[in-house]
């Protein structure tokens, strides 16, 4: 009776959370990471690139760019009825038939110019490149051990992560991969089903077809539910095969690629002790790769403050309010994540200005921004991001020094914008996750040693910008100014300072739309 009570509570403690059981052992390289949060957080240490680079550019590129009708078309276009759905019948045919594994065959990325595309990234100012190593489509763009369903072995034929892994190097960029995978188990369970009514009522999608079901078809001698996974019951928890399958997966591109940064699109860490598994062996083996120093970062999203001192939270459909005090990273896209011709045709791309006093905005307030430009099927990127990259070049080439390997100041900001401010406003035309829309009354201050930069987000009115948070009686700002310099301008500038803030005359010949930054410099 005593032991049954001793199991029946030890039971008990495992569903609360309390006690941590692993399943089965991962293989991990050796290190000081244990699987655990815990050791994860005793250990780690964020490395000085990640918080002096401010800026990466994302390709967040698979075959779902192939059809050019937006995001999440593998799980939305087994969804009878829906949007995706009736696109895929009118340009594919009938799920049954033409399923994903077939989107994933018609895309062949045969206008794709990555040496092209990495020297626009770097001229646009990006520090670091992310390529996306899999999407929730369970396709890998690497040559693959553990995932037959590859870019080298279907679709465009080529290691999509090893090429842009060594022309970023090549650029000087740090590398990084985003993995999404893990959520492949129930994201794909739609495949299993069948048209609701109709003609074609009943009848099963190709998501439970078999290796045996591909005699005398392309795919002949590959498993669909390899790609699917949709060997469960809908609703069922993931096995241990498919958490061992991710695990496995992971960990060979780690090793294959050695990026720096691994991105996880998911709430706190994959798949329990997988994900701790994974983060272990990343940083064990990325001290290796570097002699025994640790530059390897992970972000995920949803984490706790004591996880943070692990992983770097991701805020992608939201935006932050206030500066904190641990860094996080910001990711958003111009865009859909994947590339649509609807946005493209009218012109729903976000514009340089709201990308650019976004970047500012994170910058100030402790985080890092990640900006993907999604790429069509064929790899080549349309005119309009062509043109954004080209207006972000020219703003970076002047102002970069206000973003690059500088720290929060006292305060973020101050202006409408700004929660706390007097003018402050309810922004009603903010896209979700930018933000609130700017003007030259925004303010953003972050500083570089003793120089403190100052933004203003667009051309002021009269050519004067108002700084009230620099006043002469200013309990942030004690210091004598030296010198106030404009960015982008040779021109000696006017400016007085009393109890009503620091006022600064600017040239009157327009630098930018975008944002304009002085360059305070205190007396020694």
């Amino acid at each position: 009776m005593a032991l049954n009570l001793k199991i029946s509570l030890v039971t008990a403690l495992i569903f609360a959370g309390v006690i941590s059981v692993q399943a089965q052992s991962y293989p991990i390289a050796k290190g000081p990471f244990k699987p655990t949060w815990e050791s994860l957080q005793e250990n780690y240490k964020l490395p000085e690139w990640y918080r002096d680079a401010k800026f990466g550019i994302w390709a967040h590129w698979g075959p779902q760019c192939e059809p050019a009708f937006g995001d999440w078309y593998a799980n939305r276009m087994y969804q009878y009825n829906s949007a995706q759905y009736k696109y895929h019948v009118a340009k594919y045919g009938h799920p049954s038939k033409f399923g994903f594994k077939d989107v994933i065959n018609a895309w062949k990325a045969d206008k794709w110019d990555p040496e092209y595309q990495m020297d626009l990234y770097k001229k646009a100012g990006a520090k670091f490149f992310v390529s996306m190593a899999n999407h929730h489509d369970n396709m890998d763009m690497y040559d693959s051990k553990y995932q037959p369903w590859n870019s080298v072995n279907v679709g465009p034929k080529k290691d999509i992560v090893g090429i842009w892994a060594n022309l970023a190097r090549k650029a000087g960029l740090i590398y990084g991969v985003s993995v999404h995978t893990a959520r492949a188990w129930s994201w794909m369970e739609d495949s299993q089903g069948s048209d609701k009514d109709g003609p074609l009522k009943g009848i099963p999608y190709d998501g439970k077809l078999t290796k045996a079901d591909g005699k005398g078809t392309w795919w002949e001698g590959m498993d669909p539910q390899g790609l699917y996974e949709q060997n469960h019951i809908p609703g069922e928890k993931p096995d241990e095969a498919y958490k061992t399958k991710f695990f496995n997966r992971t960990k060979d591109l780690i090793d294959k690629y050695k990026p720096d940064l691994l991105y996880f699109d998911d709430a706190r860490l994959p798949l329990g002790d997988a994900g701790l598994n994974i983060a272990a062996h990343f940083f064990n083996a990325n001290k290796q790769w570097h002699k025994g120093k640790l530059e390897g970062v992970i972000t995920s999203k949803d984490l706790s403050p004591l996880q943070q001192k692990a992983i770097v939270n991701d805020l992608e459909r939201n935006m932050t309010t206030d500066l904190l005090k641990t860094v996080w990273q910001k990711d958003l896209c111009i865009g859909t994540w994947h590339y649509s011709n609807d946005t493209y045709l009218n012109d729903k791309y976000r514009k340089p200005k709201a990308i650019i006093n976004l970047l500012v905005d994170v910058v100030s307030k402790n985080g890092t921004f990640l900006l993907n430009f999604p790429m069509p099927g064929n790899g080549q990127l349309d005119d309009k991001e062509i043109f954004f990259l080209r207006e972000m070049e020219k703003w970076m080439k002047v102002n970069g020094e206000s973003i690059y390997g500088t720290r929060p100041w006292i305060i973020f900001g101050e202006g409408p914008s700004v929660k706390n401010d007097a003018t402050a406003k309810d922004s009603t035309n903010a896209p979700r996750g930018m933000g609130p829309a700017m003007t030259a009354k925004d303010i953003r201050f972050n500083k570089k040693g003793d120089v403190l930069y100052v933004t203003a987000m667009g051309w002021p009115d009269e050519n004067k910008i108002v700084v009230k948070s620099l006043a002469s009686n200013s309990v942030n700002y004690k210091e004598q100014i030296a010198k106030v310099e404009l960015l982008g301008s040779n021109e000696k500038l006017k400016y007085t300072r009393d109890e009503s803030g620091l006022t600064v005359t600017i040239p009157g010949e327009k630098i930018n739309d975008y944002g304009v930054v002085l360059k305070i410099t205190p007396k020694k």
